[in-house]
């Protein structure tokens, strides 16, 4: 790892922990509630203590004037879900568009399994390869995600992540596999630090105690985007996953702390 590497990752993480809300959603999904008033959220959820937000790269001049300092990080492929192929996600930016954003990381999704992977991976390895020229950290979105693919099989998500590490990226991202002792089976299949996705929003507590669990099998943080940007009080339940993630709060204390019921 380079020193620059080094010097950007420390940007968009605190001690070696992250908790990254990526909101490049709006590609995907369209402007939905959170991302219409993109500044305010961003704004709400970096004073709640996210170490980093994530956007695609032309949102990048919302970004910066609201970030209170946190990290910001550029996601670099997309799809949408009016296309007929939500998994076939394109290259949407280079890395040096990325530097031009201001960016400190960029991100990729991958979904190992589906019958895009083969493109996929080849795109990921071009991306590794020009962000090290740069000293640019690369956070793969690794996903266990195809047609005759379970999901939650540790097996299978750890075999997502360990194609990260091969690939030659620097924080991998991907599902939870339900409780603590199957992520172990996952967070030893890398060296890389291990991130959880956040899914569908389930409820606050059912969003910590998934966090509560990933830790404790050895993750490294979060990338949790719509369970905390949609959240009516994003600042917030930003500060109660990050009181779980860099403080070791039980979710229980988490959200005491944060003011939000404790349901």
């Amino acid at each position: 790892m380079t020193v620059g590497t080094s010097a950007r990752l420390d940007r968009i993480g605190t001690d070696g922990r992250y908790v990254v809300v990526p909101m490049d959603h709006g590609v995907t999904l369209g402007a939905v509630p959170g991302l219409a008033d993109i500044e305010s959220t961003i704004d709400a959820v970096t004073r709640g203590g996210a170490d980093a937000v994530l956007t695609q790269k032309g949102i990048a001049p919302r970004v910066h004037d609201n970030r209170n300092g946190a990290g910001y990080v550029v996601h670099v492929n997309a799809s949408t879900v009016l296309g007929p192929a939500p998994n076939d996600k394109r290259r949407t930016a280079t890395v040096e568009e990325a530097i031009r954003a201001g960016a400190d990381a960029v991100s990729f999704h991958l979904n190992v399994g589906s019958e895009y992977e083969r493109e996929q991976l080849e795109d990921l390895a071009a991306l590794t390869d020009e962000a090290g020229r740069f000293g640019m950290p690369v956070l793969a979105m690794a996903y266990a995600r195809g047609p005759d693919v379970d999901s939650t099989d540790p097996e299978a998500v750890g075999h997502a992540v360990r194609v990260a590490e091969e690939l030659g990226c620097d924080l991998v991202k991907t599902g939870y596999t339900g409780d603590a002792g199957s992520f172990e089976r996952v967070i030893e299949s890398t060296r890389l630090p291990v991130l959880i996705a956040g899914g569908e929003p389930e409820g606050d507590r059912a969003t910590l105690g998934a966090i509560e669990g990933a830790m404790a099998a050895g993750a490294a943080g979060v990338s949790i985007g719509r369970s905390i940007f949609q959240h009516d009080d994003p600042e917030a339940i930003a500060r109660a996953v990050s009181a779980v993630v860099h403080d070791d709060a039980t979710p229980e204390a988490a959200l005491e702390t944060a003011g939000l019921s404790v349901e």
